[in-house]
């Protein structure tokens, strides 16, 4: 038993050795990795996702006439399936007629109203105008029966006689009277038929106007292609349940796909970078393999803050010069901008530099002695290497690990000539 127990912490004894040993001197130590510098073409690039869309386009609307109606916002009811081809005049969307038609039932009670007050009015004008031509008849007749009582009065005294011309005059006078309040209430009839009658047309033609736009609530394609949806002021899809408003009655849009425009946003910082002309290489996230090229047509002067983001960017619209069938619209595409390209330049990868206080810049090079702490002038950089102006040459090899104690090694500082000779050196590269 005593010997099974010295048996098995020996074996324990010599496990621990071994890991003491391998932790030491092979798995514990940290592989250095060198890269040599290279030396050639440096590309400047800025590197962004974007989304597909076709250069042009026909936007399939919704009514016009919402704005008109007072009504500022409809719910798309039901809508065909995006991708889909239809023809001219096929059913496209149809929106929710409910708001519409209690609309359109009101005005039709205020256009039964206005036809019953213009029948109404009518009625009464033609009411008042005959009795004022009755009154004027009685007064005719009323004068000519004093004109008589005047002519047989002409053997009466004297006073008899001036009561009859009295009594003509007054005659007159009211029958007058009677003939310019005659023209009055005509002229007031008019007036007030007019009045009448273009409440009546004015509610006839918004009954007329409802019903026209009701039928414009099922949308039809203008003319043949893909039905892609449209996007809401947040960027989301258009679909069954969302709204269209007054201002945007846009429901979908038909797209031509010989030329695509791939939609990207740039962030603040690497906008002043881009500009229209540039090359650009598109890749398809659908289809890997699939290499496409570009450039920049558009970039805008004023910056956005998208949703669900609190960093300002810039759109960028980048052309694609091939044609293929593989692109759709709402693709997914990862667009490399080149900004720049330097015909000839020193570089190494980011991981390789190390800073010392606020303005030195090194990396560890590797020489015949060892490795030392080599200054070196940077210049511009892409996502994944540096241009180095000075410090190194295309046969030095540089360490991307960081060793673990790095003041331990000796500092090669630039001198002062290189320094401003670099300097020189650097205006006439980017000169070029």
């Amino acid at each position: 038993m005593k010997k099974r127990i010295y048996i098995l912490l020996g074996i324990i004894i010599l496990l621990s050795i071994a890991g003491y040993f391998f932790w030491n001197q092979g798995g514990g130590k940290q592989e250095e990795i060198f890269v040599k510098v290279k030396k050639g073409e440096f590309k400047i690039t800025v590197e962004n996702s974007g989304e597909l869309y076709a250069k042009k386009s026909v936007d399939i609307r919704g009514p016009e006439g919402l704005r008109n109606a007072q009504i500022w916002q409809v719910k798309i009811a039901n809508i065909i399936p995006e991708g889909q081809q239809v023809k001219e005049g096929d059913f496209v969307a149809s929106l929710d007629r409910s708001e519409l038609v209690d609309k359109l039932r009101t005005k039709q009670a205020d256009l039964d109203k206005a036809n019953s007050q213009y029948t109404q009015t009518k009625l009464d004008t033609t009411l008042e105008l005959r009795e004022a031509r009755d009154n004027m008849v009685n007064l005719r007749f009323s004068q000519q029966e004093k004109r008589l009582e005047l002519q047989q009065s002409q053997y009466e005294p004297p006073a008899t006689i001036k009561k009859a011309e009295i009594d003509l005059e007054k005659s007159e006078r009211a029958y007058n009277q009677a003939l310019e309040n005659y023209l009055i209430k005509q002229r007031k009839a008019v007036a007030r038929m007019q009045e009448a009658a273009a409440t009546l047309s004015q509610a006839q033609q918004t009954v007329d106007f409802l019903q026209s736009l009701l039928d414009d609530f099922e949308i039809k394609a203008p003319e043949a292609g893909m039905v892609i949806y449209a996007r809401d002021w947040g960027g989301e899809k258009k679909r069954e349940g969302s709204s269209i408003s007054g201002w945007d009655p846009i429901v979908a849009t038909l797209p031509d796909m010989s030329v695509m425009v791939s939609r990207t946003y740039i962030n603040e910082v690497d906008i002043r970078k881009i500009k229209t002309g540039q090359k650009v290489t598109i890749g398809l996230d659908a289809f890997p393999e699939k290499k496409l090229t570009g450039k920049v047509i558009e970039v805008a002067n004023v910056g956005e803050q998208r949703p669900k983001s609190d960093a300002k960017v810039f759109e960028v619209n980048i052309e694609i010069n091939q044609r293929d069938t593989l692109l759709m619209p709402s693709m997914t595409t990862s667009n490399l901008i080149l900004t720049e390209a330097i015909p000839t330049a020193y570089y190494v990868p980011l991981e390789s530099l190390n800073t010392l206080g606020d303005s030195l810049t090194y990396v560890f090079k590797k020489t015949n002695t060892g490795l030392v702490r080599q200054q070196v002038k940077i210049g511009k950089a892409n996502a994944n290497e540096i241009q180095v102006l000075a410090g190194l040459s295309e046969e030095d090899e540089v360490l991307i690990s960081r060793p673990s104690k790095p003041d331990a090694y000796r500092l090669v500082k630039l001198s002062p000539a290189e320094l401003k000779e670099d300097k020189a050196k650097s205006k006439n590269i980017t000169q070029k």
